[in-house]
């Protein structure tokens, strides 16, 4: 089958994109891939067996994208790109991620009426409450969460089939839109069965934090991801723990507010903000960690989905303390991997690192049925095994 995914930003990197197609090239089927290009003498490479095909855009028209449920410039200029590129390719199946060009991909589809998969990366009229030009001058009157919510409806109503990350997002969905169960297909962001063997050791980060007690948070810093929640413990666990060090590997533009909490709690030693790093050096941050945590805030968006981190976590046999965020908790419980706190509650997350802390037993215990959830239930040659059905029914 020739599937046409449409990605309305640049390729690579995309790793859930990337996997998924090739999960389906591996399975017999063709994969071409609609992104887009800032300059115009970008070729169109294969990339792991995909056929990529460049579109040429500007700032300008990625600026439209944030108004593509406002007004709809963005859908009109995206939707002819993209018809060609399904005329062009010969598409049989079209695979949208994510809801911000499914306006477009429909508009280009309505005559050719092909099968249509809206891949949902995340709950996005959701997540789109936190975006800080939501809440600034021309953003607040002119972008709607509302109509995003109304059009993510709309639009898995009228696909074929949707497919979301998590089954606390699928529930959600289902329930919501009222969608029939068997639309939506869950297909979690995971790791390969490699992903702890695969990868270059960097033995100065190694080095770094040896003797020290890690606790190491990857990912988007900004404050809905509850590191000031840690920033308040350390403060309190400097006391007990001598040579404790929260090591954040991300970044925001809120990383102003949680260096400035660092100055006022006095523990500038004990917190290092190593910033955004290629994700090759991830593995090596994570081996020279102690406990590796997820301090999601409670919303609906951080309830009905995980991070990939976790099973990146999991891969290298940490324990794992995260948030009661419903989803990572449901999945951290089933794995035995961790232990949960009070989102938000600095004191329950004081107690449960010190319960780790005086309990090595419990860390090596957690962190083995951790690795063993991912290599044995929980990787990428498991979880994709849904898209792989998914397909098979489309060709039918």
């Amino acid at each position: 089958m020739r599937i046409g995914m449409i990605l309305d930003k640049e390729f690579p990197p995309d790793p859930r994109v990337e996997n998924e197609a090739v999960s389906l090239i591996n399975n017999g089927h063709e994969v071409f891939l609609f992104c887009l290009k800032y300059l115009s003498n970008e070729e169109n490479p294969v990339i792991n067996g995909i056929q990529v095909k460049r579109y040429k855009t500007n700032k300008i028209i990625y600026k439209l994208s944030a108004l593509a449920y406002t007004f709809p410039f963005y859908s009109i200029i995206m939707s002819k790109k993209i018809r060609h590129f399904l005329v062009e390719n010969k598409i049989e199946v079209v695979h949208i991620h994510d809801m911000q060009v499914g306006d477009a991909v429909l508009k280009a589809n309505s005559k050719l009426k092909l099968k249509t998969v809206l891949d949902l990366h995340e709950n996005r009229p959701e997540i789109m409450k936190f975006y800080p030009h939501l809440h600034r001058n021309l953003g607040k009157i002119l972008i709607s969460v509302k109509k995003w919510k109304r059009k993510e409806e709309e639009l898995s109503k009228l696909v074929t089939k949707v497919i979301v990350v998590t089954q606390e997002a699928k529930k959600e969905i289902v329930n919501r839109v009222n969608l029939l169960e068997q639309k939506v297909i869950v297909v979690p962001n995971t790791v390969h069965k490699t992903y702890n063997k695969n990868f270059e050791l960097h033995e100065e980060i190694i080095q770094k934090y040896k003797g020290s007690f890690v606790l190491l948070y990857i990912g988007d810093t900004g404050l809905r991801r509850g590191l000031l929640t840690i920033i308040k413990s350390v403060s309190k666990l400097k006391q007990s723990i001598k040579n404790i060090k929260l090591v954040i590997v991300g970044s925001n533009s809120s990383d102003v507010i949680l260096k400035k909490m660092v100055s006022e709690f006095e523990v500038q030693d004990f917190v290092d903000f190593e910033g955004w790093k290629n994700q090759t050096l991830f593995p090596s941050y994570i081996k020279a960690s102690t406990i590796c945590v997820s301090p999601l805030h409670r919303n609906l968006h951080h309830d009905t989905t995980y991070a990939n981190k976790l099973f990146q976590y999991m891969s290298f046999e940490k324990p794992l303390l995260v948030s009661d965020a419903t989803a990572q908790e449901n999945i951290v419980k089933k794995a035995k991997a961790g232990l949960i706190h009070e989102a938000e509650n600095s004191i329950d997350f004081t107690n449960k690192v010190l319960e780790l802390y005086n309990n090595e037993s419990l860390c090596i215990d957690l962190g083995n049925k951790g690795k063993r959830f991912v290599e044995e239930e929980f990787c990428w040659e498991k979880t994709s095994e849904k898209l792989i059905d998914l397909y098979a029914t489309l060709e039918k």
